[in-house]
């Protein structure tokens, strides 16, 4: 079977890349987009996640999104805005929402999917993002997949489908998913800082660290802090 994966190199989606292997999606397609994140290391850990899964790899450079979003009040995207230290809660990451991120890439990828006759087109939401980012929340899921699938009536694959099986999972639980599968945690990234290694101090580091104490499974990233 065929997938289509919206691989960001982080350690949700890559994890999802070796689940949907080892259930029988023997030809993978990864995207990645670059909308301008101020982590556009992430690209290049993509990059190599999908090679470590003998994937196709497509880089989707939205270029003509970059001054748009430059322009929002997100902390991932404006320069102006720093990105949130500390606990990964609502309220402190509320800066990290990117207007209407996830269904700008879900629609590109299934634009993709319907061309490459693919079974299905997979993200890596999971429970652990839903008070933070609502395009990762189980209504926006059942929504946007009717959407996608009336859009295209009659031209994507009788069976094509967005999937999202992490969508009930914590980050924890994806860790331990992970571990079982033989992720190559080291190699994904979540630091939403720009710097060369994981920063430790931001949202996106806690949560990652959180997640591996709360699986009692050693986390193999390198933190500058």
């Amino acid at each position: 079977m065929k997938a289509i994966l919206i691989l960001s190199g982080g350690l949700d989606s890559s994890t999802l890349g070796y689940y949907l292997k080892a259930n029988n999606y023997s030809e993978l397609i990864c995207l990645t987009f670059d909308y301008g994140q101020k982590h556009i290391k992430e690209i290049n850990s993509a990059k190599i996640i999908a090679e470590k899964l003998n994937a196709e790899h497509r880089l989707i450079e939205l270029s003509l999104l970059k001054p748009i979003l430059k322009g929002s009040n997100s902390s991932l995207t404006n320069a102006a805005v720093a990105v949130p230290h500390g606990a990964y809660t609502k309220e402190n990451m509320a800066s990290t929402v990117v207007p209407n991120r996830n269904a700008m890439m879900l629609t590109l990828a299934w634009t993709i999917a319907c061309v490459e006759e693919a079974d299905v087109l997979a993200y890596g939401a999971h429970a652990g993002d839903h008070y933070i980012y609502p395009d990762t929340r189980p209504d926006f899921f059942t929504a946007i997949n009717n959407a996608l699938r009336l859009g295209t009536e009659d031209l994507n694959a009788k069976n094509l489908n967005l999937i999202a099986p992490f969508i009930n999972k914590t980050k924890s639980e994806i860790v331990t998913i992970g571990a079982n599968l033989n992720v190559p945690f080291a190699l994904t990234w979540t630091c939403y800082e720009g710097g060369d290694i994981h920063c430790g101090l931001c949202g996106a580091c806690h949560g990652r660290k959180d997640a591996f104490f709360q699986a009692n499974i050693k986390d193999p990233t390198i933190y500058r802090n």
